[in-house]
């Protein structure tokens, strides 16, 4: 979450909230929301987004040109562009660009024609450009002056928006307006987070505000937006904003999963993706730890499906709050983690890049003025997504989009191998020791250069070559605490793909995937439950059609459907008594059906 940082507010800011209540009138039929649905957009096939955290806008558009565009990199997400406050009496901290002033694009990266030249700069390399868009607040109390641009304001007074006092949340408790209680919703959502002057987007003229900020971007060529504390603001306000922009551009918000009752990120995932913490959780202690014989069960531990879920071994606030598991700090651990993160088919991979930095809250390299420096790598920049163990791995991921993982292997514990179909293979080894041994993959015959020790160009490695059999063995040695890595786009001699069938790989469901629905939902006599959704198998949001649930284990309401496998599927539950229709709240609730074997799954949810 991009805001002010104070040393008591950090731990804070990470906490979270209280269940929705959502009024509903029984006898009405509330029809699904328009826009509180999965985002139509998407990264594409080329799907690894780099966050450029705090780059100026020439260093971005230089690197989409000379890295980003020939690694095969699908975006990046850029640092706020939008005017903010300048706080040069406290170094010009970092997030000082996380309290706006003005929706107009003079920022100390740059101005509004250097950000459009970047965005188009970026598009010619065939890089889309990500916003981070802060949209619950503007500036903080204590941060009264001008902003970037030059623009006076107040804590509650924006007048180059322009916004005055009735365009906050005034919430009248705890003294100085700030969120206390995390686990209040209407606090955390009406309250001010350290200080920061809350927006009332359920406001027509906020929300037009809002609206008319993303449609400038996107008039840019902006292709989406990253949503700062999300959570701050209710799903509903937050698909009133992103709904009615230009085009469909690709929305992915940041939710931090809170304690019990908090707002949930499975609530925003209607609106497009959603970050998923416990990526980096996981991921991130069992390459610290060594522990990774159980990443081929990681699905299971993360709180978003796959389609819906933004990846992530550490981020700019984790980074600097203590949360990350590990970050650019911790090296060949580090360096691993994230390239299993490009390797794993698991949501849409966003890796890391930013400064150095020993103080967590200071900003990036800058001139004295504050303005930030060109990005040099060899001084004050950190520039992760260079290491070959990045960059290479996102021509490995573009080459086997869509492919299943097959050919799993584990020693128990440090050791792990994997391929992604016929079109990739590869191996992790966080242990001490060197790792030899002939591995088993379904890769073509051929000679392949691992690009975890090298690179490929014109059929040549600079790195270690091996030799795959007819039967798809080659025999290997993975360095301690190292990798390889294959694909079939860096093979000696070769330059085309093996054609893909249309017979699924083992383990891939064909024709249909049957899921279980149950909620638990509490009714009064005379209701019983269904569930409806997009699908003519959930009755095409007709109540008439919809599915009916078993009460025989009440409260849990159940029942089976066969669905289409991988199809995004969008559903709600029901309650209905005669002709009395009664929709559960906003948004959509949006999942993917199982893709491979056993082909089943269970989709448990709490009536809302």
């Amino acid at each position: 979450m991009g805001v002010r940082r104070t040393p008591t507010t950090v731990a804070t800011a990470l906490l979270s909230t209280a269940l929705l209540v959502a009024a509903l009138l029984v006898g009405t039929v509330t029809r699904p929301s328009v826009r509180a649905t999965a985002s139509p957009a998407s990264p594409g096939a080329k799907d690894v987004i780099v966050h450029l955290f705090q780059w100026p806008w020439a260093s971005i558009a230089n690197e989409c040109t000379t890295v980003l565009g020939p690694k095969g990199f699908g975006g990046v997400q850029v640092s706020p562009p939008q005017e903010h406050v300048v706080l040069p009496g406290r170094g010009h901290p970092w997030w000082q660009d996380y309290q706006p002033v003005s929706y107009q694009l003079t920022s100390r990266r740059g101005d509004r024609a250097g950000f459009a030249s970047m965005v188009q700069t970026c598009h010619n390399a065939g890089v889309k450009i990500y916003v981070d868009a802060v949209v619950n607040h503007m500036a903080g109390g204590a941060s009264t002056g001008s902003g970037s641009g030059g623009s006076a304001y107040s804590h509650f007074g924006y007048p180059a928006v322009p916004y005055g006092s009735g365009d906050f949340h005034h919430c009248g408790r705890n003294g100085n307006d700030d969120i206390v209680n995390w686990n209040d919703r209407w606090e955390i959502q009406n309250c001010e987070l350290v200080d920061l002057s809350d927006l009332r987007t359920e406001s027509a003229y906020v929300r037009g505000k809002l609206v008319a900020y993303l449609d400038d971007l996107v008039s840019l060529g902006v292709d989406g937006f990253r949503v700062d504390a999300a959570k701050h603001l209710p799903a509903a306000d937050l698909a009133a904003i992103v709904g009615p922009v230009t085009g469909d551009p690709y929305v992915f918000s940041e939710v931090i999963e809170g304690g019990s009752g908090e707002p949930t990120p499975e609530e925003y995932a209607g609106i497009g993706d959603v970050t998923e913490f416990r990526y980096g959780d996981v991921v991130g202690t069992a390459f610290r730890d060594g522990n990774l014989a159980n990443l081929n069960n990681l699905a299971s531990s993360m709180r978003l499906g796959s389609g819906d879920a933004v990846a992530f071994i550490d981020n700019h606030d984790t980074q600097r709050n203590g949360r990350a598991k590990l970050t650019y700090q911790d090296g060949s651990s580090y360096a691993l983690a994230e390239a299993f993160m490009i390797a794993w088919p698991y949501g849409v991979p966003q890796v890391m890049s930013g400064f150095t930095f020993t103080d967590p809250e200071a900003g990036p390299p800058a001139n004295g003025s504050g303005t930030t420096s060109a990005v040099n790598c060899a001084s004050g920049w950190a520039c992760e997504h260079r290491w070959r163990t990045t960059t290479n791995m996102v021509g490995l991921r573009n080459t086997s989009a869509g492919a299943p993982v097959t050919n799993w292997w584990s020693n128990g514990s440090q050791q792990i191998g994997f391929g992604r179909g016929n079109l990739a293979y590869v191996a992790f080894n966080r242990s001490g020791s060197a790792l030899s041994r002939t591995f088993q993959s379904s890769l073509p015959a051929g000679t392949y250069c691992d690009v975890m020790s090298g690179d490929h160009s014109a059929g040549t490695c600079t790195g270690a070559r091996y030799q795959v059999d007819t039967a798809g063995r080659f025999t290997a040695t993975v360095p301690a605490n190292g990798a390889l890595a294959l694909h079939v786009n860096a093979r000696t001699g070769a330059t085309s793909s093996p054609t893909r069938t249309n017979t699924p790989p083992p383990g891939l469901c064909a024709g249909v995937t049957t899921v279980t629905f149950e909620v638990n939902a509490t009714t009064s006599w005379g209701q019983n439950v269904y569930v409806t959704g997009n699908t003519a198998a959930l009755g095409n949001w007709d109540p008439a059609n919809a599915v009916p649930l078993s009460s025989a284990t009440y409260p849990v309401w159940r029942a089976s459907v066969n669905l289409p496998p991988s199809a995004p599927v969008q559903y709600k539950y029901i309650k209905k008594d005669g002709a009395q229709v009664l929709w559960e709240s906003d948004p959509n609730r949006t999942r993917n059906p199982p893709t491979y074997a056993p082909c089943t799954g269970t989709w448990t949810d709490t009536w809302r």
